[in-house]
């Protein structure tokens, strides 16, 4: 642990550049979409093409993951994500796409971050003292946001002037930064008692009675996933709702976006800047309402409140980066590390399963009722669930004593 502080320098360098890639990458590929169909619908049905496999791969990919090296495997998942994006760039270079093309490679990039994420969490814990981990939780989060940041703006202004098959290339650019940084590091591993046991059914039954037999962190995972089944949903429609409510262009979608990355890296700031006392779980709760509010009000704004809209984003990406940095860092230090692949890759597929869901609904309900009005329908939903998580002791109980 002695150089723990040396290693996640260069680990975050490589990922501060992939994410930013990514991320433009991503946007630009939103853009691409957004100005194409105009559709909500085809919106949501991309994301759950990034996402469906995902889900379905998660509990399985956890098995291996907490079985083999963790940094060979972010490698190998890096790579073949960026081998991905490339085949979407000779697509569009001979002018051979379509939207279900799009659809099928969001699809492949998804099974590789199934492997990636999950894997990433997990060799943290091997990495950093425990009473840090949920400051580096925040730090991630903050280099996360400053990639949500510096993204959208970069897609922006690349796909206004290049073609964007040129700008898919940079996410291979990323890839090799980051496997490059991963090479210069030592990552260690759990101990091997996963390996004696032979089915993988049997160990992902393990990494999730390590979440049931605690039920305070049940509780936890109850919730996070049921703000995220209508929340991602919201985040998702911001280009929608920033074009079609407000009449804004792609400066003003990209600025949305910049926006909402802003808020969540001041999230992450917050959580990352020292070690604090006091109940993660409290902190928790507040941000699931701040993010509730925020949403309503923006579906309550008239036409001409998007200077309003971009202030109520803001606060919720601050919420979203705490809640985020705070669920990572409860997780961390409430389940073994040898347990972490399957546990976090189970989080992953619970919470995108009900995403999903999420997404075809909000497509249908944006296309007939209006983005606004679904806005409105999601805060309140969100405030809801705000007020229920106060009402389950054993989860108020779990961070009690705790600093962070």
């Amino acid at each position: 642990m002695n150089n723990w502080k040396r290693t996640f320098a260069i680990i975050w360098t490589g990922q501060f550049v992939s994410i930013i890639t990514s991320v433009t990458v991503n946007f630009a590929i939103i853009l691409w979409l957004t100005m194409e169909t105009g559709s909500g619908e085809m919106l949501a049905w991309a994301s759950v093409a990034g996402l469906l496999p995902q889900a379905l791969l998660g509990p399985v990919a956890g098995v291996y993951i907490d079985r083999w090296n963790r940094k060979r495997t972010m490698i190998v998942a890096d790579v073949f994500i960026a081998l991905c994006t490339l085949v979407l760039a000779f697509l569009f270079w001979f002018e051979l796409i379509q939207v279900n093309y799009i659809f099928i490679v969001l699809a492949l990039r998804s099974i590789g971050s199934a492997f990636h994420m999950p894997a990433m969490q997990a060799a943290i814990p091997m990495i950093a003292p425990k009473e840090q981990l949920t400051r580096i939780a925040g730090i991630n989060q903050m280099i996360t946001s400053t990639g949500t940041i510096a993204g959208p703006a970069l897609a922006a202004l690349l796909i206004t002037n290049i073609d964007i098959e040129y700008v898919l290339l940079l996410d291979v650019f990323g890839a090799v930064i980051a496997c490059v940084t991963l090479l210069m590091v030592t990552i260690p591993d759990p101990e091997k008692t996963v390996r004696k046991i032979g089915s993988v059914f049997t160990q992902i039954k393990e990494g999730a009675g390590a979440v049931l037999q605690n039920r305070g962190l049940s509780w936890v995972f109850l919730f996070v996933v049921l703000l995220t089944l209508f929340y991602m949903p919201v985040s998702v429609l911001l280009p929608l709702m920033t074009a079609n409510y407000f009449g804004g262009k792609e400066f003003a979608i990209s600025l949305v976006e910049i926006v909402w990355g802003v808020g969540a890296l001041v999230g992450g700031a917050i959580i990352g800047a020292k070690v604090y006392k006091i109940n993660r779980i409290v902190l928790l709760n507040i941000s699931y309402l701040i993010c509730g509010v925020s949403v309503l009000i923006s579906g309550l704004l008239s036409t001409e409140g998007f200077n309003w809209f971009v202030s109520l984003i803001a606060i919720g990406g601050i919420a979203g980066g705490i809640y985020n940095s705070l669920f990572t860092g409860i997780v961390q230090t409430n389940i073994g590390a040898d347990l972490l692949g399957r546990v976090f890759s189970m989080f992953y597929s619970l919470h995108i399963i009900p995403a999903m869901l999420g997404l075809i609904g909000i497509g249908f309900f944006t296309d007939t009722l209006g983005v606004n009005n679904t806005f409105i329908i999601c805060g309140i939903v969100l405030i809801l669930i705000g007020f229920l998580a106060f009402t389950t002791p054993s989860a108020l109980r779990l961070d009690r004593k705790s600093s962070f």
